[in-house]
């Protein structure tokens, strides 16, 4: 059986990614800050049949990050795809004029050094093995620049950077390195839910044939 390492697991796109992960044959490991509500997740994965676990670290903390993925390892053993899902937490999204080193700082060390230091656990073993999955969420701003995202932009087009690189380095040795863009609309009940974002992931790992798409396929078109 794989396992899934879900990265800043949260109630919507994490919990969607590990229902529908978890119905594909997956065990479940998500990592956020706060192991209450890691057990919640867990509990109610539990419930539908899905071998689910959860380890709290921040992951903007290298020694809990690395703590948490050595317990993953403990418990589930490899780790067959890792998904990272940055998030803002209490940083405040600038604009570009407003954007200051702090305001940067701060999420910069949440999405990327985060993003590094997280494929990092993973990545010598899966090129050991010679199969593998890395798969990066980020916000539109990483495709489209707008100044009313000054601070985020930065981190994310900065996070997408990494990934392509990763994904160019990794393929030859089979690991595969995904990226989504999503929608910042994503709500439950709506044509952005979730649940269909953890879809359209889904298919993009499987099929493999991508290093990155955006949900929904049509919005660089609305933006441009």
């Amino acid at each position: 059986m794989k396992t899934i390492a879900i990265i800043g697991a949260g109630p919507g796109l994490g919990f969607s990614l590990a229902k529908t992960f978890g119905r594909q044959g997956f065990r479940i490991a998500m990592v956020s800050r706060t192991q209450e509500k890691l057990d919640q997740y867990a509990d109610q994965l539990n419930k539908m049949g899905i071998e689910a676990q959860g380890f709290a670290a921040d992951i903007t903390n290298k020694i809990q990050l690395t703590r948490a993925f050595q317990h993953i390892k403990d418990t589930f053993g490899s780790i067959d795809v890792m998904e990272y899902s940055p998030h803002n937490g209490s940083v405040s999204v600038t604009p570009v004029l407003d954007t200051t080193d702090d305001s940067v700082l701060q999420i910069f060390n949440n999405v990327v050094i985060g993003a590094i230091n997280s494929a990092r656990q993973v990545i010598p073993e899966m090129t050991v093995r010679g199969e593998g999955a890395l798969l990066f969420t980020s916000d539109l701003s990483a495709m489209s620049p707008s100044h009313l995202f000054g601070n985020t932009g930065i981190a994310m087009s900065g996070l997408r950077n990494y990934i392509l690189n990763l994904h160019e380095r990794l393929l030859p040795l089979g690991v595969y390195v995904g990226h989504l863009s999503i929608s910042p609309l994503i709500k439950k009940g709506t044509g952005f839910d979730p649940d269909l974002v953890a879809e359209a992931w889904y298919n993009l790992y499987e099929k493999r044939t991508k290093a990155e798409e955006t949900f929904p396929k049509s919005i660089m078109e609305i933006l441009n």
